[in-house]
């Protein structure tokens, strides 16, 4: 019989986990008043406008409008579902759970906690095999020769898949796991002669691919000795990996590169290890494939600036250029550094120790233009005419993905003291250059919609209607999707009530309570929430800001939506509470006016369903619909012509004085703080 989390446990994980340590394992965050900011990981930005409150455990987006708690942000970033979102973070801070859970059953979600623990289970697995059989002592020699001793070894879990083709597969059946999260985890294949599967690793030196978090995603295995096959060989994308988002090392790296708003970029896991272990911890490599997009935005939440080092063969120079153009188009700072021939990160470390790396970095590292220029001139290029048009091609190509018009003028300047052909003219190609890859860039974009266009057409033929995922079953039922709530902005006056009534308690419950129902809500979550206030209300049970934002989902989301505001996380001293108050100088009024166009919007949607029924109708009841329309009218434009102190009376006099004393309350606070 499954085990039911009780509720005080999730506050004890919710309470002991750090939002700030979390949200930092993807965004680079800075200190912003009470709160911190950085760009957002839901959406494309080049200006900060994501926030994290630590004092309500929240976070939000002002421009996408992302918002939600610890445990929302765990699942997004990581794809799971509330209950593995949970275990991850007592797991990371000491809290102890039952160890099963039935209250999220989903087949996705229970799909990929399986193959976590397949992934985890090969990696003990394929550890004890490299530390412990004497089939693993070349793959102990290779590792030996590069200076890696045991708790190198263990730190990057490195390991030794067996030569036998299905030992793996064998050994985790009699352990209890379950082969479909083995298939699904990449770790087995289907046997080519009908039944039956092989370990997809056999013969190799492991090595694990971790997520920012360190839970192991994927792995990659080296091949030893010269044989005639593919030097490494990678896990497929799963569920839980994509590689075009993952950089190998980024687990270990991340704070590193914090420090130094740098990151240094290397092309094997062995340059990863050695650089680290030697001491020089802000270096990644992109985990076995070209770099991509994907990769370089998740580097730039942890710095600015990216150092590539590439081999300096025709392949390691063709992917250093479309390197070039994908971090300049991030807005990153791009520096180049070439090691002497016959070098590589990983055995001039070794040789020469830290120091002579970094001396080494300092003197020979150059911006993209000042690299590409020399390498022409090393190759005779810069002397030919022809070739030199190329090249300055290649380095106007390089400029134009810059974002920033200052520095593509600045590029541009430094290009014309080398070349020597003139501002002008440089200016006229770069412009055609842009202009092209505008038009290359709508293009892509066309056809990337009609492929999700295609896709959504396919879906909706044979998948169920979606859902929103880790919402609480009531609100489930009448809830769109997360997807749905970005794109569609929820009404201000509906949030604003929601608002005054978490701030101001009893007395402003009872007099909004008294003028509307959930009915006039149109937002179908906020109706849920204001339900919900209005419940807890009448059981005289607490009703606060503090209070949702630590309740079940989707509340954390919702309050970080409607009590935060842009001007709420500035800098400014007598802002710093957290939330802003001053605009409720008169809380009442506020609400007066965000009533009106509550039931001023509520008529008007009355109007257009009586008016779809009307076109139904026949006979009588097209008569009695009419009525029921002119009515809707009559009252809303009495509404709209109508003061709102008319509509919306005074409370009495003591309700709106202990309002006026919370505002008081909240104002001295913030000039305290």
């Amino acid at each position: 019989m499954a085990v039911m989390i009780p509720d005080e446990k999730k506050e004890e994980v919710r309470g002991a986990s750090d939002i700030v340590e979390v949200v930092e394992d993807y965004v680079k965050l800075k200190r912003s008043g009470r709160s911190w900011k950085g760009l957002c990981p839901f959406h494309d930005e080049r200006t900060p406008s994501f926030h994290v409150t630590p004092d309500l455990g929240i976070y939000k987006c002002f421009g996408c409008g992302a918002s939600g708690d610890v445990f929302n942000f765990v699942m997004e970033m990581e794809g799971v579902g509330f209950v593995e979102a949970m275990r991850s973070l007592a797991d990371r801070y000491g809290v102890s759970l039952p160890e099963e859970d039935d209250q999220e059953f989903d087949e996705d979600h229970h799909l990929r906690e399986g193959i976590y623990h397949a992934l985890k289970y090969a990696g003990v697995f394929f550890h004890r095999h490299l530390m412990e059989t004497d089939e693993a002592h070349k793959a102990r020699d290779y590792l030996q020769e590069r200076g890696y001793n045991r708790k190198i070894i263990k730190r990057y879990g490195l390991g030794y898949a067996p030569a036998a083709g299905d030992k793996l597969y064998r050994t985790a059946l009699d352990s209890g796991l379950n082969e479909e999260y083995l298939l699904e985890a990449g770790l087995i294949k289907p046997s080519k002669r009908g039944e039956g599967f092989y370990d997809a690793f056999r013969g190799r030196l492991m090595f694990p691919i971790f997520n920012p978090s360190g839970k192991v995603i994927a792995y990659a295995g080296r091949v030893l000795g010269k044989k005639k096959t593919a030097k490494y060989i990678n896990s497929p994308q799963t569920k839980v990996y994509n590689k075009s988002k993952v950089l190998y090392g980024i687990n270990f790296a991340k704070n590193e590169i914090r420090k130094s708003n740098e990151v240094i970029l290397v092309e094997g896991y062995t340059d990863v290890i050695s650089l680290q272990q030697y001491g020089i911890g802000n270096v990644v490599a992109s985990s076995g494939t070209s770099l991509t997009p994907g990769q370089m935005k998740l580097l730039h939440r942890y710095g600015d600036t990216i150092t590539m080092i590439y081999d300096s063969d025709s392949a390691g120079q063709r992917a250093m250029k479309r390197g070039i153009n994908i971090a300049l188009r991030e807005g990153m700072d791009v520096m180049l550094l070439e090691l002497p021939e016959g070098e590589d990160p990983d055995s001039f470390v070794r040789q020469f120790g830290k120091d002579s790396f970094l001396e080494l970095k300092r003197e020979g590292g150059n911006d993209f233009l000042t690299y590409q220029i020399h390498k022409a001139k090393e190759e005779g290029r810069w002397e030919k005419p022809a070739e030199k048009k190329k090249v300055i091609s290649e380095i106007l190509e390089s400029i134009a993905h810059m974002p920033d018009p200052v520095s593509r003028e600045t590029f541009v300047q430094h290009l014309n003291t080398k070349a020597k052909v003139g501002d002008r003219a440089l200016f006229e190609e770069l412009g055609k250059i842009q202009k092209e890859l505008k038009e290359e860039r709508a293009r892509a974009r066309k056809r990337e919609q009609r492929r999700i266009e295609r896709e959504q057409r396919k879906s909706s033929d044979t998948a169920p209607a979606p859902h929103t995922a880790g919402i609480r079953k009531k609100v489930d039922s009448s809830a769109p999707d997360k997807g749905a709530s970005l794109t569609r902005k929820r009404p201000n006056y509906e949030k604003e009530l929601i608002r005054l009534m978490l701030m101001y308690g009893q007395e402003m419950i009872d007099y909004v309570g008294s003028h509307c129902s959930d009915k006039h809500f149109e937002d179908q979550q906020l109706r849920v929430f204001y339900e919900d206030i209005i419940e807890r209300y009448k059981a005289d049970q607490e009703v606060s800001v503090e209070q949702y934002a630590q309740a079940d989902h989707p509340y954390p989301e919702l309050v970080g939506e409607v009590v935060l505001e842009k001007y709420s996380v500035s800098d400014r001293h007598h802002e710093k509470v957290g939330v802003q108050y001053k605009k409720d100088k008169n809380p009442y009024r506020t609400a007066k006016g965000a009533l009106k166009a509550l039931k001023v919007h509520f008529l008007k949607r009355l109007q257009t369903e009586l008016y779809e029924q009307y076109n139904a109708a026949s006979g009588e009841e097209r008569k009695k619909v009419m009525r029921l329309m002119k009515e809707a009218g009559r009252r809303r434009t009495r509404i709209q012509q109508s003061p709102i102190d008319e509509l919306f009376p005074d409370p009495d006099t003591e309700d709106a004085k202990s309002i006026s004393d919370k505002v008081f309350e909240y104002k001295m606070k913030g000039d305290k703080e």
